[in-house]
């Protein structure tokens, strides 16, 4: 595959997994901001099929499409940028695994709820545990962004 070809695939897709990630946080933390069940029920259930259609997808695409660049531009982990990078990412996505199973659980709760009252403790528990874990990865990728941009020599 042609190196900008490829390139404009890994950028895209990063675009998509950021900008997913972005927009699914903030819809999640409006719904709960305003404490109304059926938001509350319509976010956790449109956060866990925007992390499967959308998320899940593009970051498979970044690793394989990541792997195609590094492979066809001739780096090696000698690379500190590089290396780095590869570790915030892979740090990210050792946040946002449990960030899945984390909005399915709260999923399953918030569907069974019948008023905002039923919403138990282990629910907004589960929802501290969400904040954590994004408010880690989000700055981790915000560093890949700039290293894969900046290229720089450490």
């Amino acid at each position: 595959m042609e190196y900008l070809v490829l390139k404009w695939i890994h950028i895209v897709s990063s675009t998509v997994l950021f900008g997913t990630g972005i927009g699914l946080a903030f819809f999640y933390f409006a719904a709960h901001k305003v404490k109304n069940l059926a938001a509350i029920k319509f976010a956790t259930q449109m956060v866990v099929l925007g992390d499967l259609i959308f998320t899940t997808p593009s970051g498979f695409v970044q690793l394989v499409s990541g792997a195609l660049l590094i492979s066809q531009a001739g780096w090696t982990l000698d690379a500190t940028w590089l290396w780095v990078a590869l570790v915030l990412f892979a740090f990210a996505g050792a946040c946002w695994l449990p960030v899945v199973w984390i909005q399915v659980k709260m999923r399953k709760i918030a569907h069974d709820a019948t008023d905002l009252s039923q919403l138990p403790a282990g629910y907004w528990r589960y929802f501290r545990q969400w904040v954590l874990l994004g408010s880690l990865a989000f700055p981790a990728l915000l560093a890949v962004f700039w290293l894969m941009i900046a290229k720089p020599s450490f």
